[in-house]
Order: structure tokens, then C-alpha cells, then sequence
């Protein structure tokens, strides 16, 4: 059987101190620290977690792209948390996490930052958020692979219970970082485009400035 067409119905990247959505920009700050510009996304946009203070760099980027990629409305649309997927990727798997457990052991090991000590961690952060309970998987490649994503992505959505999928690139290391995050849904809707590589791409590049 053909692959049923899905589409890209929302998009959201943080990255060089800005914010994007598909369609335009939200928030702009380039003069801060990465925990500071973290921490200023989330005042700017009110965002009421608070969670979200305990959590390493790598889960707060993650938390706050999906927060945004969440925000607009899925108007008489409702799927059961089973049904949401949520599909990751980045370079460095943990290791800004793992670095500041490292450093914090020549002291008094920190229980805290152990915890985050594993590259899934953001999709469990997500899901405890949202209740999602679909399909989830974390990828360690050497760059973001448009199409290995789009063949994942499409056979969860084909062959699995899958409705929609949040998935795309989460990654940070020291003052690097870059998030981009998609929607992807069997339905389309408002100004959606089709998810294909070349749209995947399109939006990865266009965050990447």
C-alpha cells in the first residue's frame, strides 16, 4: 500500500537567541547567557511549570519548543494521549548534562543532575507534561537527517496508532544549542505543508539562520 500523505501543521525552532515559528518570529534575545535566555523564553511567554527550574539545559530547551509548538489550538481535534508520539534526535546525546554532573562529583555528587544523565530525558519531560503515551524514540546522529525522520516518522504514523507525532532536533552543548521541533498530523489544517524532506529541511535550515 502508498504511504498515506501527512502533514507539517506546526513549527517551532529556538536557536541564536531566537525564536520562530514557520510563519514568523516570536521573541528575540541575544544578549544572554543560554540559562538566562532559557529562563527569559519562559517568563516572556508566561509559561507555568514550575518543574521547569529543576530541569538541565537540554529538557528546558525541549520543554519550551514544545510548549510553543503546543500552543496553537487543534480546534475539534482530540486525540487520545496514546495516540501522540514523540520523536527526538540530536548530536550530543546527554553530554552537557553528563559534563555538569561530572564537575559537580569533585565536590558532592548531585542527584539532581544524574538524573539527566540520559539524552531521553526531554521526551519523558514532554510527556509527563502533556500526558502523551504513544510511541517515543531518541536518536543520536552526527547531524539532524531529514530523511532518516521522514521514514521514521511516517512508519510510526502508518503502521502504529500514531495521529500525530511531535519529532524533529534537540541539542545542546555549553553555549550551543539549537532546537527544531515539528507537528506532524494524518489531518490537514490551517497553513499547513506537506511532510516531506524538502519541508523538513526548508524550516531546519531556515532555523539555523
Amino acid at each position: 500500500m502508498p504511504e498515506e500523505q501527512h502533514y507539517i501543521t506546526a513549527g517551532c525552532s529556538i536557536s541564536k537567541g531566537i525564536v520562530r515559528t514557520m510563519q514568523r518570529t516570536l521573541f528575540e534575545n541575544k544578549t544572554e547567557t543560554l540559562p538566562d535566555f532559557l529562563l527569559s523564553i519562559y517568563r516572556h511567554f508566561q509559561v507555568d511549570y514550575p518543574k521547569f527550574h529543576k530541569m538541565d539545559h537540554l529538557s528546558k530547551l525541549g520543554f519550551l519548543s514544545s510548549e510553543l509548538l503546543l500552543k496553537e489550538e487543534l480546534p475539534g481535534v482530540h486525540y487520545r494521549p496514546e495516540q501522540i508520539s514523540v520523536v527526538l534526535s540530536n548530536a550530543n546525546a546527554s553530554l552537557d548534562a553528563d559534563l555538569n554532573y561530572w564537575n559537580s562529583v569533585k565536590n558532592i555528587p548531585s542527584p539532581a543532575l544524574f538524573v539527566y544523565t540520559l539524552p531521553n530525558i526531554v521526551i519523558g519531560e514532554i510527556c509527563i507534561r502533556n500526558n502523551f503515551k504513544g510511541e517515543n524514540a531518541f536518536f543520536v546522529q552526527e547531524s539532524f537527517d531529514a530523511a532518516f525522520m521522514h521514514f521514521y516518522v511516517n512508519s510510526l504514523m502508518d503502521q502504529h496508532n500514531t495521529e500525530m507525532c511531535i519529532c524533529g532536533w534537540i541539542d545542546v552543548l555549553a553555549q550551543e544549542y539549537k532546537a527544531v521541533l515539528y507537528r506532524v498530523e494524518k489531518t490537514k489544517r490551517g497553513k499547513a505543508v506537506p511532510f516531506t524532506i524538502d519541508n523538513i529541511k526548508n524550516f531546519y535550515e531556515l532555523a539555523h539562520g
